[in-house]
């Protein structure tokens, strides 16, 4: 229980000190890569990226690679501030913690704003 613990407290502890604007940044940047693709998706007649994703499994392997492609910059940028903060912070990495937090960063944003942006861009 300590080892969850520990984890936890180490994720909260990175919104404040060293680092602490990739919070922002990250995301703001996957949000822009998300609208530039939702917005080629309205314009081409396709539906909204994370419905696709879910509804059609044929189509699904490529779908995700096309937004890993649009997102792979922003997540490694994201792993590696966080591998450094982590360094300075503890001097150590934990690299499953680098992954989730540079995911959360990075992929959380894009698939949630990308499919809005296509149904609001169908509509006008």
């Amino acid at each position: 229980m300590d080892e969850l613990a520990r984890v936890f407290e180490q994720l909260a502890g990175r919104f404040e000190g060293p680092f602490a604007f990739r919070f922002v940044c990250q995301p703001l940047v996957a949000a822009i890569l998300a609208i530039r693709a939702g917005l080629a998706d309205a314009r081409d007649h396709r539906a909204p990226y994370f419905w696709r994703v879910l509804s059609d499994p044929l189509e699904r392997p490529q779908l995700i690679r096309e937004g890993f492609k649009d997102v792979s910059r922003v997540f490694a940028v994201a792993v590696v501030l966080d591998i450094a903060y982590q360094l300075i912070k503890f001097g150590w990495v934990y690299p499953l913690q680098s992954v989730l937090v540079s995911g959360v960063l990075a992929i959380v944003p894009y698939v949630l704003i990308r499919g809005p942006v296509t149904r609001l861009k169908s509509r006008r």
